[in-house]
């Protein structure tokens, strides 16, 4: 039944495209007056914590993005970048300093380049260390799990702005991708993973078990790999086909245990297999209690950070 409805959603989408040339042509004819900054990219938006010195030893945020409006992007007076500081561990650091935004870098359109489809694309990057910085905060005030926020804010030359509080459901969708803010999190350094029991709950929000890689299956979810080389293979259980590994649950949701040996002296690696029709996600929770990471629906491949601040 979910190919057939894929095959129809399909279907509209290649109808739809010939009716229009691009899916912001249709926004902006109804929505002249506004502009949108698209995600190009972002590389990087995390940052390593030392919790023993509490100092960031490396680590910050890059990301490129594009200007959007009705006269190609040439109605930008300025991109101004906003750093601000959010507080979100209760019991430790402080709460209050650096929670005020500052500015820190203002681009004009002669900063930019022209991308692929004739508008003009910044690339802001800064270090942990220049955030700490522009804020005034020391190493008492921070700690894992807090996070730095990069705002963008579009000047027009009609003297309108535009930022993340202007937002509407069509501009921050999955199309436009258009928050205008973005985090950059405090993670605490790899240590030896906690020994004792880990979990891992699972949903499915079709409720026909988890196809990572391929529509019918396509084995485990989700993969760990001990500092030893055990490896244990995470899944929902599907009804399309044998699963090949020990799958738990079934239908809309699953919960998986498995057990780390004392004595290993690496950290653990998380893989994230992928997300076929973009309907599985993840929750790891520690031998503490404490869920420790989270994938949410249609993510695809890539090594689950974890955050040991929490574990």
């Amino acid at each position: 039944m979910k190919k057939i409805i894929s095959l129809i959603v399909l279907s509209i989408i290649v109808i739809s495209c010939s009716d229009s040339d691009k899916v912001f042509d249709q926004i902006v004819d109804a929505e002249t007056r506004g502009s949108t900054l698209r995600t190009i990219e972002i590389t990087q938006n995390e940052i390593d914590y030392d919790v023993p010195s509490s100092t960031l030893v490396g680590g910050g945020f890059s990301a490129t993005v594009e200007v959007q409006d009705q006269e190609s992007g040439n109605l930008l007076s300025s991109l101004d970048v906003y750093i601000g500081y959010s507080d979100n561990t209760a019991d430790a650091g402080n709460s209050t300093i650096g929670s005020d935004e500052v500015l820190v870098q203002s681009f004009t359109l002669a900063d930019g380049t022209i991308g692929e489809f004739g508008l003009p694309r910044f690339t802001y990057s800064t270090t942990a260390t220049e955030m700490q910085s522009a804020l005034g905060l020391t190493g008492g005030d921070i700690f894992g799990g807090d996070n730095f926020t990069i705002r963008f804010a579009i000047v027009r030359t009609d003297g309108a702005t535009y930022s993340a509080a202007d937002n509407s459901g069509t501009i921050t969708g999955s199309y436009f991708s258009s928050p205008f803010e973005y985090t950059s999190t405090l993670v605490c350094a790899p240590k030896p993973t906690t020994p004792g029991v880990w979990t891992v709950n699972m949903e499915d929000s079709y409720g026909d078990g988890w196809q990572p890689t391929t529509a019918d299956g396509g084995g485990p979810g989700l993969t760990v790999t001990l500092s030893d080389g055990t490896v244990f293979e995470i899944g929902i259980c599907t009804p399309y086909e044998e699963p090949g590994y020990p799958c738990s649950g079934a239908d809309s949701a699953g919960t998986a245990t498995f057990t780390v040996p004392d004595g290993l002296t690496g950290a653990a690696v998380w893989r994230w297999n992928g997300d076929f029709w973009g309907e599985m996600s993840a929750e790891i929770v520690s031998p503490g209690g404490n869920t420790v990471a989270t994938v949410s629906s249609g993510t695809e491949a890539f090594d689950i950070p974890i955050d040991y601040c929490a574990d």
